[in-house]
């Protein structure tokens, strides 16, 4: 998409025109749908020859659905009269960039879907009721115990322990390959990337001319080995090749040793890749203190000579930058959610916290700083782990303000980053890190790898 967006927004949308080739019945709107603008999405949706169902992305002005109806119909050849309502995680005003969403209402989606259900069950009399729900399970679906923060941003076992009337959820969002039942609901979530493909297999019996489920089957089907469309090859081919070669294009050098080997202890000791990005929004911002993370563990930094692809597959994300104006307290309590990231194992090394792997990998929560020095300290308490913050050799000031420059998702409080929220916002950088790498590249052509120690991770108590 960032290819398509910034040099071929003059041809059809190629995920649309696909979509319209496959024939699908509906569109679900997801949070990553507003990451370059409504302008974009607006345009993708005139596009389909299909409608897209949101019931509670609203019209601010308004407070009617914006992008299309709430719900859908199907009738089958046998009557079976099939209802299909979709909401999408209210959670987006806490990433996404204020310009991109601009004018839109995302009311909850669990207070939306419920009025939703009960209005479809009352006037529509459906066979069965379908709920698409771009958000996934904030709880176990076993045991009900939570398996993250309730923040709202996920609400699917909710939707199915407190609604009546779904008999399906599909969800997505997480990233989770899930089949399971809560509630008599069946669940099912196929992953992401197009890895696999959800398939639900129900069985209906007529009694006295009403329809009964009596079965309901969920599976997941793998796309491994499964032979090319030919159309969608061609379809393609001309865009391919011209996303393929402004991947290829070399942008820039390195001097220098900025591969990533070891995910985990990139984390734990600063390494040349992050302080690279940490240059890079630093010069662009014109601040001294600046947050970065090493996005995923599939993150190899740059050999010798940089291209566009290793520039994206390094920073998969769109975000843009923001400087907020932070104070000293809220700093440490940033540092002190950073430092959750972190466990020991029964020998004392330092791994990553189950909580940040499953029940998807959360890897980009944790955060890295530059511009100031400070030290965690894995073996103190959660809460407890930051035990010195300085800044230009001074201890950091609980009271003083501080211009702090990090990505847009951060800073709206994504990743239950809560003390970002509201925080007055110096500066807007609005245009995408992956711009920003390529055009400081454009200015040092070739960059040599180095680092500041600025943090130390330690695994030993106090006086150890």
């Amino acid at each position: 998409m960032t290819y398509y967006v910034n040099h071929a927004t003059k041809r059809e949308n190629p995920m649309v025109g696909i979509l319209n080739h496959l024939e699908i019945d509906a569109g679900v709107i997801g949070n990553h749908e507003f990451n370059f603008g409504k302008e974009i999405l607006t345009d993708a949706i005139n596009q389909s020859n299909y409608p897209w169902i949101s019931a509670n992305t609203l019209d601010l002005e308004s407070g009617e659905p914006l992008f299309g109806p709430p719900y859908i119909m199907k009738t089958l050849s046998n009557g079976i009269r099939v209802a299909i309502v979709a909401v999408t995680t209210h959670y987006i005003p806490n990433w996404e960039s204020p310009s991109n969403i601009k004018g839109i209402e995302f009311a909850d989606a669990f207070s939306t879907l419920q009025k939703w259900v009960n209005h479809i069950r009352a006037s529509e009399n459906p066979n069965m009721l379908i709920a698409a729900y771009h958000g996934g399970l904030e709880r176990d679906p076993e045991n009900g115990e939570p398996t993250e923060t309730l923040t709202g941003e996920n609400q699917g076992y909710q939707m199915c322990e407190q609604i009546d009337g779904i008999e399906f959820l599909l969800t997505g969002h997480q990233h989770r390959t899930l089949i399971s039942k809560v509630h008599d609901a069946l669940v099912i979530q196929p992953g992401n990337n197009g890895q696999a493909y959800a398939e639900i297999g129900i069985t209906l019996v007529k009694n006295n001319n009403h329809w009964q489920i009596t079965d309901k089957q969920g599976s997941l089907h793998t796309l491994e080995n499964i032979e090319s469309d030919p159309w969608v090859i061609g379809y393609m081919r001309e865009l391919e090749e011209s996303t393929q070669k402004w991947l290829d294009q070399p942008v820039g050098y390195i001097e220098g040793n900025m591969t990533i080997t070891e995910p985990l202890q990139a984390r734990i000791h600063k390494h040349a890749f992050v302080q690279f990005i940490q240059d890079v929004q630093i010069d662009v911002s014109g601040v001294d203190i600046s947050i970065t993370a090493l996005l995923n563990n599939t993150s190899t930094g740059f050999g010798p000579t940089v291209t566009m692809r290793d520039i994206v597959a390094n920073y998969m994300y769109p975000n843009t930058l923001v400087v907020l104006e932070l104070t000293g307290k809220d700093i440490k309590a940033a540092l002190e959610k950073s430092a959750t990231y972190f466990r020991l194992n029964e020998r004392g090394q330092i791994l990553a916290n189950q909580m940040y792997l499953e029940p998807k990998p959360q890897h980009y929560n944790y955060d890295m700083w530059e511009g100031i020095d400070y030290v965690i300290n894995v073996a103190n308490p959660i809460g407890s782990r930051i035990e010195s913050i300085t800044y230009h050799g001074e201890r950091l000031e609980a009271d003083s303000t501080y211009n702090v420059v990090l990505n847009n998702y951060r800073a709206s409080g994504g990743g239950d980053y809560v003390k970002f929220r509201n925080k007055p916002v110096k500066k807007e950088i609005k245009r995408d890190t992956v711009e920003l790498i390529h055009a400081y590249f454009k200015k040092n052509k070739t960059v040599r790898a180095h680092v500041v120690d600025n943090f130390i991770v330690k695994p030993k108590g106090k006086g150890d």
